[in-house]
């Protein structure tokens, strides 16, 4: 998990470079209204390949909800708030991030627009789970809700003595999709063993610019067997943000060919250009930062050719 403090003042240092002018401009008074408005055209769609459903492509992670601020509170809540109508609606949240759950339980029933987000949690990361499906009803609790759309082994902790609690809450309509995550690649034989065991609707693994390992074995597994995946930490995480690298760098005058204006549309428009990925999940904590990812859903995408070049690219900048 990445150091919420560093990213956030790598990825404003970008933002206050001029990386991303423009990117708080459309903010304002158009928020009230946000939550309530159809998400707007030219979103990116991606289908959930167990059933057809299609989701936003850009979620919304939120390894750094877990706070208690008055001022970090109102500020996730205007992040949840215009969410619907900046066209997202995967939040991905896990009961290992503090008090995250809580908090977006919290915001969502003040807000009353539960109804507009595809709401994915994981269970424990560590820890007794010896209590079985007293362990998944604690984030039904926490989130104060009846369903879950997507609920997840997290790092494949406990999945032999989930997984039947899983299928059962499945065939309850408890949850709606069943999904396994990783964030290291020395998970990563783990997690091929657990999709070669299990039946997944979805798999999270992490994948970026500079963290391509997961292209040679657990995506092309991803798409043989049709399973849905989430993109996690694709800013680097964990304390790696990549922001650093790039501040006080223009970018490279290709990214107007598939409609990248910032850096952070840059790094995602090259994940969801990966013909696995069914959407990432940037760590999102402010409406600047919300508008400036969801904006990478929109306009064109990379195609192969222009993959290599984003590599060729960002392996040529000093690390």
């Amino acid at each position: 998990m990445n150091d919420p403090q560093d990213f956030s003042f790598s990825r404003r240092r970008v933002l206050q470079a001029g990386m991303a002018a423009g990117v708080a401009a459309t903010l304002g008074s158009s928020l009230a209204t946000a939550a309530s408005a159809p998400a707007k055209p030219g979103v990116l769609m991606r289908a959930i390949p167990s059933t057809g459903e299609k989701i936003p492509a850009v979620g919304v992670g939120t390894n750094a909800y877990g706070v208690t601020s008055a001022e970090e509170l109102a500020e996730l809540r205007k992040v949840l708030q215009a969410m619907p109508g900046l066209g997202g609606s995967l939040i991905d949240t896990a009961q290992a991030y503090g008090s995250s759950e809580e908090v977006i339980g919290k915001l969502l029933a003040d807000l009353g627009n539960r109804d507009k987000f595809f709401l994915a949690t994981k269970t424990p990361l560590a820890g007794d789970i010896s209590g079985g499906a007293a362990v998944l009803d604690r984030s039904f609790r926490r989130l104060q809700v009846s369903r879950i759309d997507l609920l997840q082994i997290h790092n494949v902790y406990g999945l032999d003595e989930l997984m039947p609690h899983f299928l059962d809450y499945k065939a309850a309509g408890k949850i709606r999709y069943i999904g396994i995550s990783t964030s290291v690649d020395r998970q990563y034989e783990q997690m091929q063993a657990a999709l070669a065991k299990h039946k997944f609707d979805f798999m999270q693994i992490d994948y970026s610019i500079g963290d391509r390992s997961a292209a040679d074995t657990l995506l092309p597994m991803a798409q043989d067997k049709g399973i849905a995946v989430i993109n996690n930490v694709p800013f680097g995480g964990r304390g790696r943000s990549y922001f650093p690298r790039v501040a006080g760098k223009a970018l490279p005058d290709f990214a107007k060919d598939f409609d990248a204006t910032t850096w952070a549309q840059f790094f995602l428009k090259y994940n969801l250009s990966h013909p696995a990925i069914t959407a990432a999940i940037p760590g999102t904590t402010t409406l600047a930062y919300l508008e400036d990812n969801q904006a990478a859903g929109r306009g064109r995408m990379p195609d192969a050719g222009q993959r290599r070049k984003m590599e060729e690219f960002w392996d040529s900048l000093p690390a």
